[in-house]
């Protein structure tokens, strides 16, 4: 039976871990073997990580700023699906 998601303009806060997880994994990200909180993410342009914190979900672009430095980004759960999904997978 497949997992369904919550409407996308529901606020992330308002997800279950295993729906954001699942969400995630849709979204073609991997979850590191390591630590559960910490996904990865690659595109043909960018890649980063995820790390789903207690306050909100931090995103580091990896070599994505000028000399080749980290862009980091913090998005709080209260933002709906949508609106964090568009943040982050549009890419640095």
């Amino acid at each position: 039976m497949a997992m369904s998601l919550p409407s996308s303009d529901t606020a992330l806060y308002n997800h279950p871990l295993a729906k954001i997880e699942f969400w995630l994994r849709e979204r073609a990200c991997r979850q590191s073997d390591e630590d559960p909180s910490l996904w990865y993410v690659e595109r043909p342009t960018w890649r980063a990580e995820l790390y789903l914190d207690v306050e909100d979900v931090r995103v580091r672009y990896l070599g994505a700023a000028s000399g080749n430095r980290d862009i980091q980004r913090a998005f709080p759960y209260s933002l709906t699906r949508q609106d964090i999904e568009d943040a982050i997978f549009t890419g640095p």
